[in-house]
């Protein structure tokens, strides 16, 4: 017997929010999710983060990206306070390129192998200006998870924007469905 979704869960509307709840008619269990984030202006960034985030924007000037148009910089932050940087690199041969998370964080490793990462700011930009924040793609959602599993601590992750940032306490949020060890 095939099993529709539809048929599986029930359509919940709470004001804007859709969620769907499982029936527990096929056995089905609830699992219930934790996401932390926060959201403030970017203006109101603390020196530290302020730092990371004009870092992960200088870096975004330094994106290869004649395909999407989209720059994007990344800026990790090291428990020693130093910075390093990373930028997407687009090509032709579309999943040749890399993210500018992966950059960074891939740099950071090779780098400083010994120093683990305590944040990651990542910011988008369109001809010279910073756009909405944008978060992650999966790929770079499970590197950074990889990050915080092989030094063995959280990292914070700042999404940033013209006008807003999110910030989330460590990257399991962005990827509550993670590979894991087997």
């Amino acid at each position: 017997m095939s099993l529709n979704f539809k048929n599986l869960c029930k359509k919940r509307r709470k004001s804007k929010k859709i969620s769907y709840i499982c029936r527990q008619k096929y056995n089905m269990q609830i699992v219930n999710i934790k996401l932390d984030f926060v959201k403030l202006k970017t203006a109101d960034l603390p020196e530290c983060d302020r730092a990371l985030y004009d870092a992960a924007v200088n870096s975004a000037r330094h994106a290869y990206a004649p395909y999407s148009g989209l720059s994007v910089g990344a800026a990790v932050l090291l428990r020693d306070g130093g910075i390093v940087c990373g930028s997407n690199q687009e090509n032709v041969a579309y999943p040749s390129g890399l993210c500018a998370e992966r950059v960074a964080l891939f740099a950071a490793g090779a780098l400083y192998p010994d120093i683990p990462p305590v944040a990651l700011a990542v910011v988008a930009m369109k001809e010279g200006e910073v756009q909405k924040f944008v978060s992650p793609c999966g790929a770079c959602r499970q590197v950074m998870l990889e990050t915080e599993n092989r030094y063995g601590q959280s990292m914070r992750i700042l999404m940033c924007g013209a006008d807003d940032t999110v910030i989330s306490s460590s990257s399991i949020y962005l990827l509550p469905l993670c590979f894991e060890y087997i």
